[in-house]
């Protein structure tokens, strides 16, 4: 009975005329421009300049600032409020004023005060452009140029990267990128499935034969799981193509990480579908939880970063789970025991969530 139904599902599916291409389009389009776009690298800030000295030393510091790879030199301006002119009106985004008698001041030893004005209404931006601008100051300091002992003791550290040697921020992304795919296709595409016969009154012809709940849930389940492989493939097969990132741990583990997410969120979909009366109420319930997930997730951004109350929330969180295992085992190159906890997390939340599926979906028979 189950393959009939099981049929059923992929002859459905084929037949749309949409969801072939969803299904194919979607990894392929993330994976090959999300890597590129999704960066928490700040860079392109546009810094304008008062120079008040007009000196040599003054600008060495002005070039040095030009020759940056994170800044946008805006030019030099004849005061500071000409300037901040430029900063209102959305033009600039740091400015930096060298005082008068900065060369002198430098030739005497002295530690000349520069200012350094963000504009903080992108917090992210003015701060980490300040920070920027603030090493390349203080490189010129002679605190700095005279502290020998310091620059002696700095050449003979080493710096070692275990994991990500060349600091590329899309290794660290990538893995969160599969999250995402699978959460988007293995959870949408679900909930829309029974609210959608709901709608073109076919569930009536199922809810009066003799099939049995479970093997109707599974029957609508199964063809998800599917999916999620061929996703999951798709996804590791464009990180490889498109940008040479391979798997560092067992390949396997990926797999089985990435079905067991599959699984919670394709019982969740069918639970939404399942209380949900039009495809209208279905994507915004799915919407609401998907965001909230995928937010605290730890997907962009440290969990440990979050107030205390937030954080609370990545023990019930499996997006959570998923993205620090995947990690784990996708750049870090760790085994099963690296990941067992969450291993487990995830077959906890995906039994929970199918068998609620399965008790929530009413057959009136």
């Amino acid at each position: 009975m189950i393959k009939f139904l099981i049929q059923k599902e992929f002859l459905q599916i084929r037949r749309n005329s949409f969801l072939p291409r969803l299904i194919l389009m979607f990894p392929i389009v993330i994976m090959c421009v999300m890597p590129w776009v999704v960066s928490m690298e700040v860079k392109n800030i546009v810094v304008d300049v008062v120079d008040g000295d007009r000196s040599t030393a003054s600008q060495q510091l002005v070039h040095q600032v030009e020759a940056s790879n994170y800044f946008l030199f805006g030019g030099q301006k004849a005061s500071y409020d000409e300037a901040l002119a430029e900063v209102e009106r959305g033009d600039a985004d740091v400015i930096m004023v060298i005082p008068p008698q900065y060369e002198r001041d430098l030739v005497r030893g002295e530690s000349p005060q520069i200012l350094v004005a963000a504009n903080a209404v992108n917090g992210t931006k003015g701060a980490m452009g300040s920070a920027y601008l603030t090493q390349i100051i203080t490189s010129t300091s002679p605190r700095a140029a005279l502290n020998s002992k310091s620059l002696t003791l700095n050449s003979k550290l080493s710096t070692l990267n275990l994991y990500n040697k060349q600091q590329n921020y899309k290794l660290f992304m990538i893995p969160a990128l599969f999250a995402i795919v699978m959460m988007l296709m293995t959870g949408f595409l679900p909930a829309l499935n029974i609210v959608s016969e709901k709608e073109a009154g076919t569930i009536e012809q199922i809810n009066v034969t003799p099939v049995s709940k479970w093997s109707f849930i599974l029957a609508k389940l199964i063809p998800y799981w599917l999916i999620a492989l061929f996703i999951i493939t798709v996804c590791l097969l464009l990180s490889w193509l498109v940008y040479g990132i391979t798997c560092q741990g067992p390949l396997w583990l990926v797999y089985a990480l990435a079905m067991l997410l599959a699984i919670f969120f394709s019982s969740f979909g069918l639970l939404v579908s399942n209380y949900s009366d039009t495809m209208q109420q279905a994507i915004f319930v799915m919407w609401f939880f998907v965001v909230c997930l995928m937010l605290l997730s730890g997907l962009f951004t440290p969990t440990r970063s979050m107030p205390h109350w937030a954080y609370l929330t990545t023990y019930v969180n499996p997006m959570h789970y998923f993205i620090d295992a995947v990690r784990t085992v996708f750049v870090r190159g760790g085994g099963f025991s690296s990941v067992a906890h969450q291993v487990l997390a995830l077959c906890c939340f995906g039994t929970v969530m199918g068998i609620w599926a399965v008790w929530s979906y009413k057959k009136n028979s």
